[in-house]
């Protein structure tokens, strides 16, 4: 499928490369190839600057030249959202990967967006630190690429979300400004909580450069305990029970594979002493269900589901859904009635109602059976939002029922970026 790219963006792409190429040097400029296409769109460059000024500079020249930009940090995550309306530039920030600050004595760290997960982690372990989030594919996922996808994990039910971890951000909006939330201001975008106002927004306001975290300390040992609960009302039950007792827990969900029994496991972090209290307390909710310890494995479940849709991407769709913790049965029940109809059906509910799905079957089956999962949950004041499915299936909308919402986004959208240069229609409601 050919870029549905202007002749008026095709006659000014050369004058752009020309200027580019002196904001970036020229071996960081080149043209694009079939590996860099989101969703079959064909960009015409990758840009990849040195410095966060350097970015805001390629940004604006973009936006002046009437160029669309899609940001990209790791590309792991590039199949979220509708396909683009048109991609011209692909805006890369894997040279801007820098640990900044880490002020351990603070539990803070800032981070240049381009670093990865994994790079962050070692760092912040020297010093016997973490931020609290189990990104997925965390050697490859980017500092600003999960902020852009919001992708937080299970741990988000004891540390909170990636919005609650922000603390600070530098955007660089498309009219070249650098946007800083706290700290030396460059500029101050008033009336707006950045940090989570971007959290989410498929890089749609502007393009992250850096951020700012509150860490934690690494858990001195943990434990994850396991149970396999008779059926999806008693799943239900045991999470509430667990959520309304004293436990500390730092992560529980339950899986779903088909018409097995729906299994969950719970992580605890503490002391020796304190995971042996912590497990009896456990076992006892539990009762008289069996429990084994099940090691860290388990809470690799999403990224698995995840990964068997990338390696099945012509039979196979992930989505992303989100209920109340109270709907984790009546969901369970509506995924077995798609597992009915000859399609393989596995989940992974996350005890806050965030949970992962993967679906498997023909593009055709496939589509009938998202739509009518998306109408069962949204009808449960629920949502579906598509993260990965066939290329035969790019005109469903991935995100679903904007709700009320949308005339608000899309007010911000007009505020922050009012030609459209990031990411056009990739966001809810073709934002």
């Amino acid at each position: 499928m050919d870029s549905p790219v202007s002749s008026n963006s095709t006659q000014i792409a050369a004058p752009f490369e020309d200027a580019a190429r002196a904001i970036v040097g020229a071996e960081h400029i080149r043209a694009a190839s079939a590996d860099d296409a989101v969703a079959e769109i064909q960009p015409q460059f990758v840009v990849e600057p040195g410095t966060e000024q350097e970015l805001a500079n390629v940004l604006k020249l973009a936006n002046d030249a009437g160029l669309t930009i899609l940001p990209r940090g790791g590309g792991t995550k590039l199949a979220w959202g509708n396909p683009p309306q048109r991609a011209d530039i692909v805006l890369s920030t894997a040279r801007l990967n820098a640990i900044l600050e880490h002020a351990w004595s603070d539990l803070t760290v800032t981070v240049e967006a381009g670093s990865t997960i994994k790079q962050l982690r070692e760092t912040l372990a020297e010093h016997g630190q973490r931020l609290a989030l189990d990104a997925l594919w965390p050697s490859r996922a980017t500092v600003g690429g999960i902020l852009s996808t919001n992708d937080s994990g299970a741990l988000r039910i004891r540390f909170g979300s990636l919005r609650d971890l922000v603390i600070g951000i530098t955007l660089a909006l498309p009219d070249g400004t650098l946007a800083k939330s706290g700290g030396k201001v460059v500029k101050n975008v008033a009336g707006y909580d950045l940090p989570k106002l971007v959290t989410g927004a498929l890089g749609t306001l502007g393009v992250i450069t850096q951020a700012t975290f509150r860490l934690h300390p690494l858990p001195k040992e943990s434990r994850t305990i396991s149970c396999l609960a008779r059926d999806p009302q008693e799943a239900q039950r045991l999470i509430l029970a667990i959520q309304n007792s004293k436990l500390a827990h730092s992560a529980l969900q339950i899986r779903f594979v088909e018409s097995m029994p729906p299994q969950i496991d719970v992580l605890f972090e503490a002391t020796q002493a304190g995971l042996t209290a912590q497990v009896g307390q456990l076992k006892a909710i539990l009762a008289p269900s069996a429990t084994v310890d099940s090691g860290p494995a388990v809470w690799n479940a999403r990224q698995e589901l995840y990964s068997a849709a990338k390696d099945n991407e012509s039979g196979a769709a992930l989505a992303k859904i989100s209920i109340l913790p109270a709907q984790i049965a009546e969901a369970f029940e509506k995924l077995r009635s798609v597992a009915a109809n000859q399609i393989r059906c596995s989940a992974v509910i996350q005890a806050t109602g965030i949970g992962s799905v993967y679906l498997e079957a023909p593009p055709a089956a496939l589509a009938d059976a998202l739509k009518t999962l998306r109408s069962k949950f949204e009808a449960m004041g629920g949502s579906l939002m598509i993260a990965q499915w066939p290329a035969a299936m790019l005109s469903i909308d991935a995100w679903g029922d904007p709700g009320d919402a949308l005339p608000l986004m899309r007010a911000i959208k007009q505020q922050f970026d009012p030609r459209s240069t990031l990411n056009p229609g990739r966001f809810v409601g073709g934002i």
